[in-house]
């Protein structure tokens, strides 16, 4: 039970995710600035990914995954409505802090013994190296923002 709640909270993180990057792609396909759309299309396909394989794994351990992102979803939506008034730089430090905190929350999942192995596996393998990813390239983002 607690590998589900567990589990369960990294999925509404990842609702949370695809949520803020739809809102974020919506923005800028209105400001027609796809050249950052471009950047951000993989990024949030790869958080709608991570959402079917946490779902998967909950379903695997007799879990009802989450349909939504919870109060995080909505603290997110503020955060990145907020960035979008303020501007671009702002916008994409937004989505960096949001990445940065699922890195923080993969690894602290990984500091659990009995997360089952086949979650262990995914974090290591696919999500985690994807956040890592996903940092990386809003860090150049920020760095041409910048230039």
């Amino acid at each position: 039970m607690q590998n589900i709640k567990r589990i369960d909270k990294l999925l509404r993180d990842e609702l949370s995710a695809t949520q803020t990057y739809q809102q974020a792609l919506d923005k800028l396909q209105e400001d027609a600035s796809l050249g950052e759309a471009e950047y951000l299309q993989p990024i949030y396909q790869d958080h709608k990914e991570a959402v079917c394989s946490l779902q998967e794994q909950i379903r695997q351990l007799g879990g009802t995954p989450s349909e939504d992102s919870g109060a995080w979803g909505m603290w997110a939506e503020i955060v990145q409505g907020g960035a979008d008034l303020l501007g671009r730089a702002t916008a994409l430090k937004a989505l960096q802090e949001g990445e940065r905190s699922g890195i923080e929350d993969y690894e602290e999942a990984l500091q659990d013994a009995n997360l089952p192995s086949e979650v262990r596996s995914l974090i290591e393998t696919k999500l985690l190296p994807a956040q890592q990813s996903h940092v990386r390239t809003l860090d150049r983002l920020l760095e041409t923002e910048a230039a």
